[in-house]
């Protein structure tokens, strides 16, 4: 009797040990000893880690201007359109609130990126390595060389520095240069546009403009939609509200806007929009 169940107590006796085990490797892999990853790519970072990283290059972007070197700390994130994926960034940090001010700077440099010839061609950034030179005194000295970084396959050569993105003169304040109604079936109803321009007359992207109203203020930014132009923005003004407008950086301020009252060619009421032209003198 014993022997006819023995082969039957060993399988389930190799079915428990291999349980145990699945258990004890999960245990460790897990719990215990989890797998740590260090100096990992950019490109493999989750998307809100990237998102900080680009905040991060823009900010520096704003601070420096060097867009070759932005250009080079974005090709490691492997975005497919980098301009595409800045202007998207920028504009999450507006309907978020942007609290840091991250959204101008994705904005600018998303603009500078949009218009340099080297857009395409993304280098990566040159690793610094210390080399040891002997002093006349005997002493050694550590000299910092530049090499590209083996895991790289690109290879790190100059650009030429691209034409900078116009930007408003410090201490002149914009000026409004027209105000007109729009009546247009064609735009979204209350459509308040708003146009930035130097005094070169040449549009301006990443210009705060701060619009108010007894409710509530909200800011918008240029630039965020090229297609219309960079120094352009736009905001939907709801019907009977009256607003105001001022530009963060300086500017006349511009009240009691609200949407016009507008008929089509059948006699069909609706709400026109606004359209407002700021210039530096």
């Amino acid at each position: 009797m014993s022997a006819e169940h023995e082969p039957r107590r060993g399988s389930w006796y190799l079915l428990t040990g291999l349980l145990i085990g699945l258990a004890l490797g999960l245990l460790v892999a897990w719990v215990l000893a989890p797998v740590e990853y260090v100096d990992t790519a950019p490109a493999s970072l989750r998307p809100d880690f990237k998102d900080q990283y680009r905040s991060m290059i823009a900010s520096a972007y704003v601070v420096t201007g060097d867009l070759g070197r932005a250009q080079s700390r974005l090709s490691l994130l492997g975005d497919v359109d980098p301009v595409q994926t800045l202007t998207l960034q920028a504009q999450n940090a507006l309907a978020a609130g942007d609290p840091d001010d991250s959204a101008y700077a994705l904005a600018h440099m998303a603009d500078a990126l949009k218009q340099s010839p080297n857009e395409a061609s993304l280098s990566p950034i040159p690793e610094l390595i210390p080399s040891i030179t002997q002093s006349p005194a005997g002493s050694a000295n550590l000299t910092p060389t530049r090499r590209p970084a083996a895991a790289l396959t690109l290879i790190y050569s100059p650009t030429p520095r691209p034409t900078r993105t116009p930007t408003p003169t410090v201490g002149a304040a914009f000026v409004l240069v027209s105000q007109e109604p729009v009546c247009d079936v064609n735009l979204s109803e209350g459509l308040l546009q708003v146009e930035i321009q130097d005094a070169a007359r040449q549009p301006i992207p990443g210009v705060e403009i701060i619009i108010s109203w007894e409710d509530g203020e909200e800011h918008i930014f240029t630039g965020l939609k090229p297609e219309l132009g960079n120094g352009y923005a736009d905001f939907v003004m709801k019907p009977n509200v009256g607003y105001s407008v001022q530009l963060a950086s300086g500017s006349q301020f511009v009240t009691n806007l609200s949407a016009p009252f507008c008929q089509t060619d059948s006699g069909d009421s609706y709400f026109g929009g606004i359209r407002l032209l700021f210039q530096q003198p």
